[in-house]
This record gives C-alpha cells, sequence and structure tokens, in this order.
C-alpha cells in the first residue's frame, strides 16, 4: 500500500542544456582570476567578455526550451557573483591596485560589493520591475567596464602605474553605479524576433568588421558610453533631479517629464531565466 503522506517531489532533476551555458560562464570568470594571477591580462579580460556571452545565452535557451528553474535562478545568480564580481575585482587588483596598499584593495572591495549588492537587489525585485530599464549599472555592463579597461591598456602597453590612482577611482566609480539609482535602457523593448530592414542587416555587419579592427578599444569605448548612459537618462527624465534619484530607496520618487513612464529596474539584459533574475548582477 502507498504511502499517500509521504509527498512526491517532481523533477528532481536538473535541467542540462541551459546550465551547461551558466557553467561555461562560471568557468570563463574562473578562469579570469586564475589568468589575471600569472599576469595574463589580456586572456583575463577576455574570458570575462566569453562569461558576458555565455550569460546573455543561458536566460534565452531556457526559454526557447521551457527548461526554467529555480535552480537554474539561483545557480545563474552565484556564478554571476563570480564571473561580474569577484573576477573584475581582481583583475583590477592585480593589475593596477595591488600597488596602492590599502586604497588598491578597498577600490577593488567597493566594486566587488556593489556587484553583490546589485545581484541582491535584482533578485528581490524580479516581477515588479520595469522592464525597459535597469536600475544602476547592470553588473555584466560594470565587468564589461573594467576588463574592456584592462584588455586595451594591455594592448596598448599603459603602464599600469601611471595610471594606478585613476584606475582605483574607475573601479570604485564603477561599483557604486551599480547600486546606484541611474537608469540604463535594458534594450528589452526592442522586438528581436521582428522583421527588419536589408539596411539594418549591413549596420549590423558594419558594427561587427569594427569591433573585429580594434576589439578592445571598441568594446572599452562602447561599454564606456553605456556607463555614462545611465546619469545622462536619469536627469533629462526628472524634472528635479533629488538624492532619490541617485542612490537609495527611490520607489515613488521619480516626477518624470511623462507621467505614464516608471523608473525601476531588472538586472542584465535577458538574465538566465533558467537562471536568472548580474544576466545585470547577467545581475
Amino acid at each position: 500500500m502507498k504511502n499517500l503522506d509521504k509527498p512526491t517531489v517532481k523533477n528532481r532533476g536538473i535541467y542540462l542544456l541551459p546550465n551547461l551555458f551558466t557553467t561555461a560562464g562560471l568557468f570563463s570568470g574562473f578562469y579570469a582570476v586564475i589568468a589575471s594571477m600569472n599576469g595574463h591580462f589580456e586572456s583575463a579580460a577576455v574570458a570575462v567578455f566569453v562569461a558576458m556571452l555565455c550569460d546573455g545565452l543561458d536566460g534565452r535557451v531556457a526559454r526557447l526550451t521551457n527548461t526554467q528553474s529555480e535552480f537554474g535562478a539561483e545557480y545563474d545568480s552565484m556564478a554571476d557573483m563570480v564571473s561580474f564580481g569577484m573576477a573584475p575585482a581582481l583583475i583590477a587588483y592585480n593589475w593596477a591596485l595591488s600597488d596602492l596598499g590599502k586604497v588598491g584593495w578597498l577600490a577593488a572591495f567597493i566594486y566587488c560589493a556593489g556587484a553583490a549588492l546589485r545581484l541582491a537587489r535584482f533578485n528581490t525585485q524580479v516581477g515588479v520591475a520595469d522592464k525597459r530599464y535597469f536600475q544602476g549599472l547592470a553588473s555584466p555592463a560594470a565587468a564589461a567596464v573594467i576588463a574592456g579597461s584592462v584588455w586595451a591598456g594591455n594592448q596598448y602597453q599603459i603602464a599600469p602605474q601611471s595610471i594606478s590612482y585613476l584606475f582605483t577611482l574607475l573601479t570604485a566609480m564603477t561599483g557604486l553605479l551599480m547600486v546606484s539609482n541611474f537608469r540604463y535602457h535594458s534594450f528589452k523593448e526592442v522586438d528581436w524576433r521582428g522583421k527588419v530592414n536589408f539596411i539594418v542587416m549591413l549596420l549590423v555587419v558594419g558594427v561587427f568588421v569594427v569591433i573585429s579592427v580594434e576589439p578592445a578599444l571598441v568594446l572599452c569605448a562602447i561599454f564606456y558610453l553605456y556607463a555614462l548612459s545611465g546619469p545622462v537618462i536619469t536627469i533629462r527624465s526628472v524634472r528635479k533631479l533629488k538624492v532619490a534619484h541617485v542612490v537609495g530607496d527611490d520607489e515613488d520618487t521619480y516626477e518624470l517629464e511623462q507621467p505614464n513612464e516608471t523608473a525601476s529596474e531588472q538586472d542584465k539584459p535577458e538574465e538566465n531565466s533558467d537562471s536568472s533574475p548580474e544576466s545585470a548582477d547577467k545581475k
């Protein structure tokens, strides 16, 4: 006779395909740390961008194959903390901040803590945030700012010691942007499945060509501009800038030019829905 009081657990297994991409992103983040410790900063920076690619794919794969799960969401969040929190902080420290003593590792810690808080805040706002915007700089974009700077600096043979204080400021400010209330476009309103004009496809090809010519410089410039876009969007969208628009609890504080527009956040573009909520901690 079956024990009717014993609850049955369905789907005890783990979906393989989306979590393979999450694992690949986690591996890339871990490899970035190891590479930076061995002085291979260009490889470390590239690994962070590979982690970003994997983080963008795992959620889409989960939705396409209908393999979303709570396990995947938690796993993705943990992987994002490694790839977009710990890895960029350690790359920055090993490249330019280690000679500054406490100032250097404190700047790296500010970035790391900002990524953790960014991911935690995102996880608590899933389902209630305005999908058009991120609240604060998404963690993958923040990681790209750090990794792109190191990649470009290493490629153009810039001595880290000569810009150590400037890079300290950049690292700390990037961490603070993640926990700010500045609004960043998520690009989730774009219909990626819709048809486009042939000219648009030519422009896409042109973008890939430009990036391939100088990937370090172009990617660094793109993410610098994106990081700066948040303050610009926020200042232009409110009638009067308040402290709550910059930092703190910003619920119902936006006085927008368009009454129907609301401020809020979602983390990274299309973060792993099997996986996500950083893919801004990702994330």
